[in-house]
């Protein structure tokens, strides 16, 4: 027995030109049974098709961004590379001087 479980999805998509292509998304889910005439499990042998239609459409809408948005994004991007870097700088710089310490008590000793 062979069971497909087809989901079907409206879906609209918007070019930056305007032009509106209407069309629609799908998913395919697959099941299997054998089904064997001795004891155990029974069914009707068979290929089976089951739609469901979604009442809830989605827009694809294509939008060019302006160069502030790059500049702010990349201005982001290289802020929160120093912030890492910092957070390590210190991170290594702390453990050393605790390292330093332990080796020096040790000499005193």
């Amino acid at each position: 027995m062979y069971q497909y479980f087809i989901k079907i999805v409206p879906t609209t998509y918007t070019d930056l030109k305007g032009i509106t292509v209407y069309t629609n998304q799908f998913s395919v889910t697959k099941h299997s049974k054998i089904i064997s005439s001795g004891m155990g499990e029974s069914g009707l042998p068979g290929i089976f098709f089951m739609y469901e239609l979604s009442p809830m459409m989605v827009k694809y809408t294509e939008k060019q961004r302006s160069f502030m948005h790059f500049l702010t994004g990349v201005c982001a991007i290289i802020g929160g590379v120093f912030t890492v870097a910092g957070l390590i700088d210190s991170m290594i710089y702390h453990s050393a001087r605790a390292i330093q310490k332990k080796i020096d008590l040790g000499k005193a000793s």
